[in-house]
């Protein structure tokens, strides 16, 4: 079930998105007089789920949930319609437009995409606004990732301060470390204040383990619900009950007793319990899968969030900001594509899919939309045949030297450029697989 509601809205999201994309170059189109032959959400190599002409375009959904398109007319794109091409020029034709009008057609997808990411955290924002833990927050300290410890930090270690970096949360800690390069790391460690440097390829080392979280706050652990189908509704634990060592050793933290319980798959445990002022100790089967079933409280129950809250004209500009911000987090993070660790992190639909909500969350939802959005006008602009930057760079060479380019350069090009995204989309997917099969994904 988990698995169809992520697919699920990862295909409204798609939809959503590509949708509107192909509306940024279609509407533009039309209004210069440009026919669009085609508007398609996915693509309908052989047949199409449904489709229906209006006036001169056939409006339709393909069955291949790989993207979308828009036909237009006297256009070399990845129809490779080299017939239409071989013809004199039609005053309909994309081709028979002043180079200034082709170029809008073009950017329109990217800047709707663009556009409509800032509207949709605009949205996000004055409905939800934004709730957060502020580091200062995590008043047990921090549990920190096998890398993280391997460079010297512990649990219950407090950061107080990132050299170079204003730190507001563990989110902003970890995207410091990962993309800004930040290395060195002042904490409190049971009342001492000292500093800790991470070594230079720590970020390769993050990205080698495939870790999605560098810390997570210190909680403990205080049974608040017992699960009907886990295997500790059979023991003797209770609600209010505190989850102390698994063994014999101590996992003061909720982090640090669900990895030595997941080290006991299908053994029985014994717990630590603290009930009151007594000490138990109490028999638990651990399952197949290194769980017992047992709910901690909420973080509200330990944690105050920070919770920003926007009215409309507060919303637009902290909008149109995180959308910027948004985009050149992602730009800084291709960076870590340039290694082999990084090249390793490539994902395709599965890796984007696993980033929704397991449940049906709509300001989940909307985040990764917007999000989406931003990134989708970033990788559209690139200046790669077949993408919208390609064609770009070819309009702004004809209205720079003023000569149209090669119509065999265009075609090489487009057919380059579509062996290249075929080749990055089957690689990116290649590796969910890979993932897959070794439960990474």
């Amino acid at each position: 079930m988990e698995f169809l509601i992520k697919a699920g809205q990862l295909i409204l999201s798609l939809s959503i998105l590509v949708t509107l994309h192909e509306l940024g170059h279609f509407v533009p189109a039309r209004l210069f007089g440009t026919r669009v032959e085609k508007f398609f959400l996915f693509f309908d190599w052989k047949f199409a789920l449904w489709k229906r002409k209006i006036g001169d375009t056939v409006f339709g959904i393909g069955w291949i949930p790989l993207g979308g398109y828009v036909k237009i007319s006297g256009m070399i794109d990845e129809s490779m319609d080299r017939e239409q091409m071989a013809q004199a020029p039609q005053p309909w034709e994309f081709r028979a437009k002043p180079a200034w009008q082709r170029l809008i057609i073009m950017v329109g997808g990217v800047t709707v995409n663009l556009l409509l990411g800032m509207l949709i955290y605009i949205a996000v924002l004055f409905t939800w606004g934004r709730d957060y833990l502020p580091l200062e927050g995590a008043i047990y300290g921090l549990h920190p990732s096998s890398v993280m410890k391997e460079q010297g930090l512990a649990d219950g270690d407090r950061i107080l301060a990132v050299e170079g970096h204003a730190v507001r949360s563990i989110e902003e800690l970890g995207k410091a470390i990962l993309i800004d390069e930040a290395r060195t790391l002042t904490i409190d460690r049971q009342g001492r204040t000292t500093d800790i440097t991470l070594s230079t390829d720590v970020a390769d080392r993050i990205l080698d383990r495939n870790e999605k979280a560098l810390f997570t706050p210190c909680v403990p652990f205080f049974v608040d619900s017992i699960l009907p189908d886990g295997t500790a509704k059979d023991s003797e634990l209770r609600k209010g009950d505190r989850l102390i060592a698994v063994n014999g050793t101590p996992t003061p933290w909720f982090a640090q007793f669900r990895e030595a319980v997941g080290e006991l798959k299908g053994r029985q445990a014994t717990l630590g319990v603290l009930r009151g002022s007594d000490t138990l100790q109490l028999p638990v089967q651990v399952s197949d899968q290194g769980l017992i079933g047992v709910g901690n409280r909420p973080p509200e129950a330990y944690f105050t969030f920070a919770k920003e809250r926007y009215s409309l004209l507060e919303s637009v500009p902290a909008g149109i900001a995180y959308g910027w911000n948004t985009l050149g987090g992602y730009v800084s993070s291709l960076k870590l594509l340039f290694s082999a660790s990084g090249v390793k992190q490539m994902g395709g639909f599965g890796s984007i899919g696993g980033l929704f909500s397991p449940t049906w969350d709509w300001q989940v939802f909307w985040n990764m939309t917007a999000f989406l959005s931003i990134i989708l006008a970033f990788m559209n602009i690139l200046p790669i045949p077949a993408l919208d930057g390609g064609h770009v760079v070819f309009l702004l060479y004809e209205m720079v030297f003023r000569r149209t380019p090669n119509q065999k350069v265009l075609e090489v090009a487009q057919m380059v450029g579509m062996v290249l995204l075929l080749g990055l989309i089957l690689f990116a997917n290649g590796n969910d697989v890979v993932k897959w099969l070794t439960g990474r994904l």
